[in-house]
């Protein structure tokens, strides 16, 4: 055991994975606690129903962002990996189709506003927030960084632009700033991230200005993600539908309360996320080597997303009041904690969903996303109907979990080819049975 251990450490390319992986969650650990507390000074000041209103119009605008990232962030990143000499043309292109995808959100979400009964306050801070689209083509710096696995040079980044927004945001609450401002705190980090990133592609790497627009590469990386694009758009529904209806059948207050949970349970999502991302080159290149490899990987990466999710979501659970009135939100927010005990349970939905799609993206099976995220948004609109004029915010809750349960594990079994991923994911929730359960999704 210990031969292997060492023959482990001493394998090139595990360090090379170890060391990137080591960075992104070292940067995301660190994001979520400066970002939780000073989210909680913020919250503090706002209020629940000042936070609710700023929460609202992040979730509006976010209804409408997958049309600005255009579902290229995993197609750019397996295309580098494959073709690292195409850099130039890839970045370039995505560059470009970012920008296009940024004005078609605007106008898009210029002609949805009038559909809301929202204030001028409300709208004032949607078309700020929606400005930060524009700065996000800038990301295409960090899908290069991921396909060649350099990841510490995006966390250098991102530290510089956490540091500076947290500080502006105390600082913000220290003078008593009025709401608008911290609504544009949103277009300060995605303005410093962009300039984060382009001084360290310059730095490490090349000059922006030799990046071209191609129209094949365009309608290349387009054939491949317009099933995400679609997906993406479901996505954002099914994610972001809850606070919208919250806010126009309960008003800003509740949604305030339920934000103050949702940004806790969603707090450690950069798990999954990290982990999926720093492993996502080294599935594919298993896929290359061979199948019965592949899907081993796979498997592990399942059963690590579950262990995470059940470790954080037990103890939250029982702890919720406890954790919103004494450790964070004070008694004004005390209304927040059954939400936050029910909704910490979709962490392990929510990881498989960021593995099976690092799969979707290997097999070409983009489409697949778009159908079982379509259901699950259709789901999440017809329960938060219902259970919010029966439960309130609770009932939210519920259907958010019950949602995120269809679309990222139920849904699989009803297509054929995703059907052994279903198997896959089964093996991984129900571990005691693992065995028997393996047995079967490796016969598919």
């Amino acid at each position: 055991m210990l031969q292997k251990i060492n023959q482990l450490k001493n394998h090139q390319g595990f360090r090379k994975y170890f060391a990137n992986t080591s960075w992104l969650m070292g940067e995301r650990i660190l994001r979520m606690v400066v970002t939780l507390f000073v989210g909680v000074y913020v919250a503090r000041y706002l209020g629940p129903e000042r936070f609710g209103l700023l929460s609202y119009a992040n979730s509006f605008v976010g209804l409408f962002l997958a049309l600005a990232t255009l579902g290229l962030n995993g197609i750019v990143v397996r295309e580098l990996v494959k073709s690292p000499e195409r850099r130039n043309e890839l970045l370039g292109t995505a560059f470009g189709l970012k920008i296009i995808g940024a004005i078609l959100m605007w106008l898009v979400i210029l002609t949805a506003i009038p559909l809301t009964s929202n204030d001028i306050q409300t709208n004032t801070l949607i078309a700020i927030i929606a400005v930060t689209a524009i700065f996000q083509a800038f990301n295409v710096i960090d899908f290069n960084y991921q396909a060649e696995v350099k990841s510490k040079y995006v966390v250098h980044a991102k530290l510089i632009q956490l540091v500076i927004s947290s500080i502006v945001k105390l600082v913000l609450i220290f003078i008593e700033a009025p709401l608008i401002w911290f609504a544009c705190i949103y277009c300060l980090d995605t303005i410093v991230l962009a300039a984060g990133l382009t001084v360290m592609y310059l730095h490490h790497s090349e000059s922006i200005w030799i990046w071209r627009w191609k129209w094949q590469v365009a309608e290349e990386l387009l054939r491949d993600s317009w099933p995400l694009i679609l997906s993406g758009m479901v996505i954002s529904i099914y994610m972001k539908i809850d606070q919208v209806m919250i806010k126009e059948m309960l008003g800003a207050e509740q949604v305030g309360l339920y934000a103050a949970a949702v940004r806790l349970s969603e707090a450690w999502y950069f798990i999954p996320m990290a982990i999926s991302t720093s492993l996502f080159p080294a599935i594919i290149s298993a896929k290359k080597q061979s199948e019965e490899l592949y899907y081993q990987r796979l498997q592990k990466l399942y059963d690590l997303m579950v262990w995470v999710a059940i470790a954080i979501a037990l103890p939250t659970t029982f702890l919720a009041p406890w954790i919103i009135e004494e450790l964070l939100y004070g008694e004004a927010y005390i209304g927040a904690a059954n939400v936050l005990s029910i909704h910490i349970w979709t962490g392990i939905f929510v990881g498989l969903a960021f593995s099976s799609g690092r799969w979707l993206l290997a097999e070409n099976y983009q489409i697949y996303s778009f159908y079982r995220y379509l259901v699950g948004a259709i789901i999440n609109v017809v329960l938060n109907y219902f259970l919010i004029k029966k439960l309130g915010i609770i009932g939210s809750a519920w259907a958010t979990l019950l949602s995120y349960m269809v679309a990222s594990y139920l849904m699989d079994y009803f297509f054929c080819r995703m059907k052994k991923n279903f198997y896959m994911k089964t093996s991984s929730i129900l571990f005691k049975y693992n065995e028997k359960i393996r047995y079967k999704a490796s016969s598919r």
